[in-house]
């Protein structure tokens, strides 16, 4: 079978979606399929200019150079390809090959959400607004979609407004690279990095700035946690440099210089990070997936998560939860109540600690690399039969 992945292009500088694109490509080429990886190339882009000036010739690039090219390719061939959208962001491609054999993957529809006000945290302006419209009814043309999780899955059934021929959730699997190992040479290793002495352990973040991580709750509850307990870990928060308003809450935080912002570490430094964690605090307010629990669970870290979907749902039965920040007046009282969750974690036994480790080794089988790829490719093969079969 012939299979066209339609990836991001790599010239807005994010690598996520087209390190899935990869994914994919190399996980069905090893089911003996041929692969090709279709993603926009700088055209415009190329052109030395800053700012928003440079962003939108991106858009240039991507959606009608690009989509010249696609229209092209797809309608001047007799080859019986499938056509993979990578992500459903871009749904504007759909209409391009919704006549063809075809399968959207959904990862999360919070931009969506927030350009339709159901997300108050996350204002969206006038031009975000009609681009969210404007993918929102491109990937609607499509016929066949998996998402990334249940949860993913039944917003999608809400927005479509009809039934899907395909309308399925595969979990994501977890790369390998990210395993148990040695919890002392793990601290030792990344303390070398970032030059702080992590010997006695720390609670550790993965994420990003994005309002929907909730950093800055991260912080909150660290500094709360700090202010009752006798323990003295530091935080590390691996992940893109602060922005403006997380490095305002570290500043107004007591324990300031025990919070560490460690950006652009290797995937390598990041298992060593999980390896070496003594907790690993995820607070999120809303996720696609929830890559780093799966994560940090297969490294034999415990986790603290948000009591919703889909984080509960990827966390299952092994972790720890804490409420969402909407079920109480303010930030600091959400906080304080998750740092006392915090400080009950750090009073167990080292046999119930151990305990809750193995639940998470047990529970991210789920998420097992070759089960995903074994079961996207049902639905792939499923999606080019229905076509042209």
């Amino acid at each position: 079978m012939k299979i066209a992945i339609l990836s991001h292009p790599l010239f807005f500088g994010s690598f996520s979606m087209p390190r899935f694109a990869h994914y994919l490509a190399s996980g069905m080429k090893g089911q003996g399929h041929d692969v090709e990886i279709w993603r926009p190339r700088p055209v415009l882009s190329k052109i030395p200019v800053t700012g928003i000036m440079k962003k939108w010739l991106g858009y240039i690039d991507q959606y009608v150079i690009f989509s010249i090219w696609l229209f092209f390719k797809t309608n001047f061939t007799t080859d019986k390809r499938l056509y993979i959208v990578s992500d459903q962001a871009l749904g504007l491609w759909v209409p391009l090959i919704r006549n063809k054999a075809h399968l959207i993957h959904c990862h999360d529809f919070l931009a969506l959400k927030s350009a339709k006000g159901q997300i108050s945290d996350n204002k969206v302006g006038l031009t975000g607004k009609i681009y969210q419209k404007l993918i929102l009814k491109g990937f609607s043309k499509g016929e066949n979609f998996i998402s990334v999780s249940k949860n993913t899955q039944r917003e999608l059934s809400d927005i479509l407004h009809k039934n899907a021929t395909i309308n399925t959730y595969v979990y994501n699997g977890i790369n390998a690279l990210f395993q148990v190992g040695d919890t002392l040479k793990a601290r030792k290793e990344l303390g070398n990095q970032i030059g702080f002495s992590l010997d006695k352990g720390y609670i550790l973040h993965v994420g990003g700035n994005q309002f929907y991580k909730n950093r800055k709750g991260v912080i909150k509850i660290y500094s709360k946690w700090r202010e009752t307990s006798n323990l003295e870990l530091p935080l590390v928060l691996i992940g893109t440099p602060p922005n403006t308003e997380v490095f305002r809450v570290q500043n107004e935080s007591k324990f300031r210089s025990d919070i560490i912002f460690c950006p652009g570490l290797e995937d390598e430094m990041v298992k060593f990070a999980y390896q070496g964690a003594s907790l690993f605090l995820f607070p999120s307010l809303a996720e696609g997936f929830g890559w780093p629990i799966a994560e940090a669970m297969a490294c034999g870290c415990p986790v603290i998560t948000t009591n919703e979907a889909p984080m509960n749902e990827v966390g299952g039965k092994a972790a720890l939860y804490i409420k969402n920040t909407k079920e109480f007046d303010t930030i600091d009282a959400w906080a304080r109540k998750a740092s006392d969750e915090v400080e009950l974690f750090f009073k167990k036994s080292p046999q119930e600690i151990d305990y809750i480790k193995q639940e998470g080794l047990e529970n991210v089988k789920r998420f097992d690399s070759a089960k995903t790829i074994s079961r996207l490719h049902e639905f792939y093969l499923e999606a080019y039969h229905l076509k042209y079969e």
